[in-house]
């Protein structure tokens, strides 16, 4: 009878062992499509009507965004069962993300939209060290040493 059960939790180890293979193997193929349906999740029209200033700052916060969940995503990839978690945490969020980026990209070059110029700033003046005036004459501490 021992050696039975021993059998048995040999074969459920092993069973557990390759559904989790499976499983991050079926999650790592997901990623793997997310260049391909990243437009799907996002509305092709959003920025038909959008002027250049307004594409300018949306493609600011949407890299600003997407920079933020992919930290999250590599963040959450360090714990035990990081790649579980960063797929079913942040990927749809990413890749809806994504998508967005890519409309707002083809928006921005459709209307001939130009980066802006950096301003010019005049450059920052050091700021000047001038000496303590020297006091004439005895000082409080010399006074009291007599």
């Amino acid at each position: 009878m021992p050696n039975s059960l021993s059998h048995r939790r040999l074969f459920s180890r092993s069973l557990a062992a390759s559904a989790l293979v499976a499983l991050g193997a079926g999650l790592s193929g997901c990623a793997g499509i997310s260049d391909t349906i990243s437009p799907a999740f996002a509305d092709p029209a959003k920025y038909d009507l959008y002027d250049c200033k307004q594409l300018e700052t949306e493609r600011k916060s949407l890299a600003a965004r997407t920079a933020e969940l992919q930290g999250l995503m590599t963040k959450a990839e360090t714990g035990v069962a990081g790649p579980v978690v960063a797929e079913v945490a942040y990927r749809n969020d990413y890749i809806a993300l994504r998508g967005q980026s890519k409309l707002a990209d083809e928006a921005w070059q459709k209307n001939r939209c130009q980066e802006p110029k950096p301003e010019a700033r005049p450059a920052p003046v050091p700021p000047s060290i001038t000496p303590a005036p020297v006091a004439k004459g005895r000082t409080k501490a010399s006074r009291a040493a007599n």
